[in-house]
């Protein structure tokens, strides 16, 4: 039985919730805490971000909210659904409704266009939504690719590469969207450009969770969760709660 949800920092019921999250790994006869105990609620339709310096276990944390990485030990609930009690086929439905996930290297398929790559999680679905292609190419247009549809990832710059991860990201309509430095390879002006796209996602209702290592950037959410040598070592408001 799931738990009753509890506020989380913003006040908001959780989409996503850990506690006493543990990520050991082992690397011979020596142990890793890559994460030591996070407990942290992120509320529905709320915008964080993540920071904290190299190994402080920001890439661990969002590898496991987005169940790509399991913990080791406490636990991490989306919408009440315990993760750790998931098999592979769940874990897999999980992330394709509830979560999409932006990458800093895009991670595009080199062979295939635009829309085929915004549909690459409708593939891995077990029931095929309707008018999955039509959807693509609404996305596609409003994080602005119309016209680029029919492009491969080597024709298209580094904020359309972007900017085709995103949408790829939304394809399923997830509540929850994870980015993972999603503006580190980016010139300014696209990386501002790709961070008011977040702004309208925010808008919108849907829950951003931003890794990043800019104090300018992280400074757009509305709460900022700061890690140190993985564990919680503040959550403070950002610029977006005022």
């Amino acid at each position: 039985m799931a738990p009753d949800p509890q506020p989380a920092a913003g006040g908001n019921a959780p989409v996503a919730e850990l506690k006493d999250v543990q990520r050991v790994y082992r690397m011979g006869n020596n142990e890793v805490r890559a994460l030591d105990g996070v407990s942290v609620a992120f509320g529905a339709g709320e915008f964080w971000s993540i920071m904290g310096t190299s190994g402080s276990g920001k890439s661990t944390l969002l590898n496991i909210l987005g169940c790509i990485d399991r913990p080791t030990g406490g636990s991490y609930h989306v919408d009440g659904t315990n993760v750790n009690e998931l098999d592979d086929d769940g874990l897999s439905e999980l992330r394709g409704t509830r979560i999409g996930f932006v990458f800093q290297s895009f991670n595009l398929i080199p062979q295939l266009n635009v829309l085929e790559n915004i549909l690459v999680p409708v593939f891995y679905r077990d029931e095929q939504p309707a008018h999955a292609e039509d959807r693509a190419r609404m996305i596609a247009e409003r994080v602005g690719l119309g016209g680029r549809f029919d492009h491969r990832p080597t024709e298209l710059s580094g904020g359309q590469q972007q900017r085709v991860a995103i949408a790829r990201a939304l394809i399923n309509d997830p509540p929850i969207v994870l980015a993972d430095e999603a503006t580190g390879n980016l010139d300014s002006t696209t990386a501002q450009e790709i961070l008011e796209l977040f702004d309208e996602l925010h808008a919108e209702g849907k829950t951003i969770l931003l890794v990043t290592h800019e104090a300018i950037i992280a400074r757009r959410a509305q709460l900022m969760l700061r890690l140190k040598d993985g564990r919680v070592e503040k959550i403070e408001a950002g610029d977006k709660s005022r």
